[in-house]
């Protein structure tokens, strides 16, 4: 704890020049703040992949890698990581560059110190609430996500990023459905539910919860095939095959078409259904469906 009784705050600053920077390094210092320095982008990427600071202080202007490239890698990894542009440019498309890169603010060189300062204690306070809600959200096992005013993803609950796995190798046909969503459905009609297609054995669909600050609360439901089987064989006590079973069965399947689907017999089905029935402590089809929806169920 600082002086003030507030959690204190590590600082990375990422400047190749870091000697014109003596003023804010001292100042920050003085506010009881841990300062981390590097020269480079390349340094900048090794350290947040060791730590993770509370902030961010990054020259746009570097060498080898600039800070718009550093800046976009660092997100990908640490999507909740506030960044602010330290720049001397003054053109609006640099400025714009650099909020779309991901970051969260810019400061303009000469820097003023005070001004600085206010600046980075709002970020660092602002993802500090963020992180909490999530948390909170986590614990309550909630499939939200937080998007930004383009629909990128600022960050995602345990829940949530379990469902979009699918979308890992292709985050563009993500994000174009949260954009379209968010700039077209959601302008026009805040309640409605958007489908997000493009994937065998999904059904997700995202639903406007509500504005905080500059970031839109978006609720995922429904179902994922592969991960609703791995939420099945966690939460209860079926095994690989009678989870497949119970899942067609919580989606109205017959035994027949149960059978076809899985590639076995009929006479099988019933016997894993004798199973699963002993086990979930059952003795209808509608009561174990019932409890495997409970299992999956997104709301």
């Amino acid at each position: 704890m600082n002086s003030n009784g507030h959690q204190p705050i590590t600082v990375l600053i990422v400047d190749d020049s870091p000697d014109s920077l003596g003023m804010l390094n001292q100042a920050l210092n003085s506010e009881g703040m841990t300062v981390l320095v590097a020269l480079g982008g390349k340094q900048a990427l090794k350290i947040t992949e060791r730590i993770t600071p509370d902030i961010v202080l990054l020259d746009a202007l570097m060498p080898e890698i600039d800070g718009f490239e550093t800046c976009r890698q660092i997100v990908a990894k640490k999507p909740s990581l506030p960044i602010i542009f330290m720049t001397g440019l003054s053109k609006t498309e640099d400025i714009i560059r650099g909020l779309e890169s991901g970051a969260v603010d810019y400061i303009t060189k000469p820097i003023n110190n005070q001004e600085a300062i206010a600046r980075l204690k709002v970020h660092v306070h602002n993802a500090r609430r963020q992180l909490s809600a999530k948390a909170v959200l986590d614990s309550a096992d909630q499939s939200i996500i937080a998007i930004d005013k383009l629909g990128f993803i600022i960050w995602a609950t345990n829940r949530a990023e379990q469902q979009l796995d699918q979308y890992e190798h292709e985050p563009q046909i993500l994000f174009s459905h949260l954009q379209t969503a968010l700039n077209k459905t959601w302008e026009k009609d805040p309640t409605a539910t958007v489908q997000l297609d493009g994937f065998e054995n999904s059904t997700i669909s995202v639903t406007y919860l509500n504005q905080v600050g500059s970031q839109h609360l978006i609720r995922l439901s429904g179902h994922n095939h592969n991960l609703d089987l791995a939420r099945l064989i966690e939460k209860l006590p079926v095994t690989q095959r009678e989870a497949e079973v119970l899942l067609w069965l919580s989606k109205g399947k017959s035994n027949w078409d149960i059978a076809t689907i899985l590639g076995i017999k009929p006479r099988t089905i019933n016997k894993h259904l004798e199973q699963i029935f002993k086990k979930l402590d059952v003795d209808n089809r509608t009561a174990a469906a019932g409890i495997a929806l409970d299992a999956v169920s997104f709301v």
